[in-house]
């Protein structure tokens, strides 16, 4: 497992920075939406993950898969397909917290919505990025080989 994380640093490194800018976006947005913004907690979450997935999509495209030739609406409809099955792993963090255990705060809503199913819907994120939208043709490696 070492050997293929080190061989594979580039595209990990990549993701991450692509991924930690876009959850910067995220969780700001989502902080001010929660806060000052007077959203409620599902849709402070929803706004904040459409402009943290333009930013991850941006990132990846163009810096991570940049030599991955991508054409069409395809891989950009399959990157927010992966991203909205990241957002619901967030979501039901989230919902399950918030409504499910009665945990309301701000403080609360960040450490489930923004935490904890950021950390489980970024392991979905990765391996549909690197399945699903930036597959195939100059790719920085293969997982198996």
């Amino acid at each position: 497992m070492r050997d293929r994380l080190l061989r594979h640093r580039r595209e990990l490194l990549g993701f991450a920075t692509a991924g930690l800018l876009a959850y910067a976006v995220d969780l700001a947005l989502f902080t001010y939406l929660r806060g000052p913004g007077g959203c409620g907690p599902l849709t402070a979450k929803a706004l904040s993950f459409v402009a943290g997935c333009a930013v991850a999509y941006a990132g990846n495209a163009h810096g991570t898969y940049r030599t991955t030739r991508v054409r069409g609406a395809r891989p950009f409809a399959m990157f927010f397909v992966v991203n909205l099955a990241g957002a619901a792993v967030q979501l039901l963090c989230l919902a399950v917290s918030h409504y499910g255990l009665g945990l309301t705060s701000q403080r609360a809503d960040t450490v489930s919505g923004a935490v904890i199913g950021m950390a489980l819907a970024t392991g979905v994120r990765f391996w549909g990025t690197r399945t699903l939208v930036f597959r195939n043709a100059g790719r920085v490696g293969s997982w198996t080989g």
